[in-house]
């Protein structure tokens, strides 16, 4: 039978192990285009440009790209050329089979086109900036009380609804609530 030590060192793993898998988890899934997929656009090149500028993406976030198979495929490209941004040559990826999910690993500028003739100069296009993931542990800095209290700290509280067909994994609160509930089921 384990002592109250080793119990109270694997209660400490197990929290500090929910912690590290529920910061790794909290990544925000974007569909591209929302409702509309990823389709030749009504609205041109402007519609996934719009779509792009009312989301924030960072590292660690995935694209979701839905399309009809046959019909359309997702290239990665690099820089989009000034002359030609629907050029495909030097594809980074190329993917045929929808539903494509493309994790978000580095930041910078992504571009993403339709290689099927003509749906890229028919505004079938999306370049995103991807920014680093946010440190998880919030900065701490010494402020004496009068201060904090004359300057207050800006705080961005978000959006106050969430974005539609964007969202983070349940899992960020079922995990850490199951590991929990396990630690608590070996003490007794």
């Amino acid at each position: 039978m384990a002592g109250p030590n080793s119990k109270a060192i694997l209660l400490m793993i197990i929290m500090v192990s929910s912690f590290q898998l529920e910061s790794t988890m909290a990544k925000t899934k974007h569909i591209v285009g929302d409702a509309l997929g990823w389709t030749i656009p009504p609205g041109g090149a402007a519609t996934y440009a719009t779509w792009a500028s009312k989301n924030k993406f960072t590292t660690g976030d995935s694209l979701i790209f839905n399309f009809t198979t046959g019909f359309h495929n997702v290239a990665e490209v690099p820089k989009a050329a000034t002359n030609d941004p629907c050029t495909a040559t030097n594809t980074l990826s190329l993917y045929p089979t929808s539903p494509v999910t493309i994790t978000l690993t580095r930041p910078g500028t992504h571009n993403y086109i339709c290689t099927v003739i003509g749906h890229c100069q028919l505004g079938q296009k999306l370049t995103i900036h991807v920014s680093r993931a946010r440190a998880t542990t919030p900065q701490t800095t010494a402020l004496s009380p009068l201060s904090s209290i004359a300057n207050p700290p800006d705080i961005d509280f978000g959006s106050p609804f969430p974005l539609p067909f964007s969202a983070s994994p349940t899992l960020v609160v079922v995990v850490p609530v199951t590991f929990l509930a396990v630690a608590l089921a070996l003490f007794y």
